[in-house]
């Protein structure tokens, strides 16, 4: 795939030898237009004689002579400001170069940037509009480049909510931001189609916008009943706990108790809120569901619920997850332990060798703290290769929160580790890696794993960290 300087410079290839402008670049693309605005520039300088007539020592035309729409294209982005004023003067007759005009708006020439303006203020219409939004907003980026908005602005207030539809779905998200700012001022959709886009956006910034207006805009004849459903069974946790904390003023209180369980953390604090100011207890709720350790339903979000809300008696209640026959139990009760500050290291090691990723990323998390109190010899076993790779993950991230000869033995023996993360992770510990203070100095083994490591280290470095160790350089 060719990257926008090669595009803008092939364009410029195709059009000097007199290829149509719509078969040079792709039109609908805003990147294309902007590539091919710079490459004129950049050829005409680099290589003025594949530019015939541009040389550098050739003056300007007071008046530049009829051109086809390819030249002309090229004429509006000539490094000499005249040519570019005197390629505006035709450009009225394609509308096919409408972008360039839209480019010129922020020229650094003022002569050339004002008559851009006028033409485009001139040209624009609501068809044209939604056509150019998303290369105007780009250009917007630049200096100078608010005039085009503010155009863009006036001329779509003027459109409906199905001439809009076409930028509620671009892939650009600055697009469907202006887009949906724009509907939400002038009221263009309802409630529940506000709804409905903010749990199908993928933006947060559109989210929360079309979150924020469904809830706040005055209740059609949908009433809430066609805004909550769609905000409380969005992916995004941003726009579910918005429909939850929502529940409270439209008078359903108790539908948030089944968010207590959520699998986001935002959502289950705003399903406390919302319990609580119903005179509800969550951490009784959260305890009554915890007090089953083999029950197969028992939601993960309510095991680290209770951690959430709860005190550190209720500890009691999360060690027996610790053998919970599901993953996400387990490793959610790790976690509340950890946040409870209860997490007993005798009775997590077992955990470092569970079968799930996320339940040995969690105890490894959990036992950072007390990584010096694990037998190094018996992590360093689990950074075998024989081993599933998140348990030598997990192993090694304690190996290395131990420090001193520990984490370097680790390190070195994982240099011919199968996984490349696993690798690249073990020489950047190789790379910080320094003498604990309280080590023993003078120790052959560290001389001969730096001697390892030499193609990680540079000569001063290396000489650096045997010095620091005590060990012949």
């Amino acid at each position: 795939m060719l990257d926008n300087s090669e595009v803008g410079t092939a364009a410029v290839t195709r059009l000097v030898e007199g290829a149509p402008l719509h078969s040079t670049l792709d039109v609908a693309v805003p990147g294309d237009w902007l590539a091919l605005d710079a490459a004129v520039r950049e050829v005409a300088w680099y290589r003025p004689y594949s530019l015939p007539g541009w040389e550098h020592s050739a003056p300007p035309p007071a008046e530049l002579p009829q051109l086809d729409e390819s030249r002309l294209a090229l004429a509006l982005c000539h490094r000499d400001g005249r040519i570019r004023q005197e390629a505006l003067l035709q450009s009225v007759r394609y509308p096919g170069l409408l972008p360039l005009v839209v480019i010129r708006c922020t020229d650094w020439v003022e002569p050339v940037r004002e008559h851009a303006r006028r033409l485009l203020r001139e040209a624009l219409n609501v068809g044209s509009a939604l056509d150019l939004a998303p290369l105007i907003l780009r250009v917007a980026r630049r200096d100078r480049g608010t005039f085009g908005v503010d155009v863009l602005g006036r001329t779509l207030c003027e459109a409906s909510p199905g001439q809009l539809a076409v930028l509620f779905t671009d892939p650009d998200r600055v697009v469907r931001r202006f887009a949906y700012r724009l509907a939400i001022e002038g009221r263009l959709l309802r409630p529940a189609e506000l709804a409905r886009a903010a749990a199908r956006d993928q933006d947060t910034v559109v989210q929360d916008l079309c979150a924020t207006a469904a809830l706040t805009a005055p209740r059609d004849e949908d009433g809430d009943e066609g805004v909550l459903p769609p905000l409380l069974s969005a992916r995004n946790p941003r726009v579910r706990s918005a429909g939850v904390t929502a529940l409270r003023r439209a008078g359903h209180s108790k539908q948030a108790e089944a968010f207590l369980s959520d699998r986001s953390a935002l959502v289950r604090a705003c399903a406390r809120y919302v319990v609580r100011q119903q005179g509800g207890d969550p951490a009784a709720w959260y305890r009554e569901r915890c007090t089953a350790p083999n029950d197969p339903e028992l939601p993960p979000g309510a095991v680290i619920g209770l951690a959430e809300c709860g005190n550190r008696a209720d500890a009691r209640l999360l060690r027996p997850l610790l053998t919970h026959p599901a993953a996400g139990v387990r490793a959610r009760a790790v976690a509340g332990l950890r946040a409870l500050d209860c997490a007993d290291t005798k009775q997590l090691r077992p955990l470092l060798d569970d079968p799930a990723a996320e339940v040995v990323r969690e105890t490894a998390t959990a036992l950072l703290p007390s990584a010096r109190e694990l037998p190094a010899d018996w992590l360093l076993e689990r950074t075998s290769s024989q081993r599933p790779r998140h348990i030598r993950v997990g192993a090694f991230r304690l190996l290395d929160a131990h420090g001193g000869m520990v984490a370097l033995r680790a390190a070195v023996g994982l240099f011919e580790d199968p996984d490349a993360k696993l690798r690249t992770w073990a020489a950047q510990s190789v790379q910080r890696w320094h003498p604990s203070p309280d080590g023993q100095r003078g120790n052959a083994e560290v001389s001969e794993l730096l001697d390892r490591s030499r193609h990680l280290l540079s000569d001063h470095t290396l000489r650096r960290r045997k010095w620091e160790a005590g060990v012949d350089s």
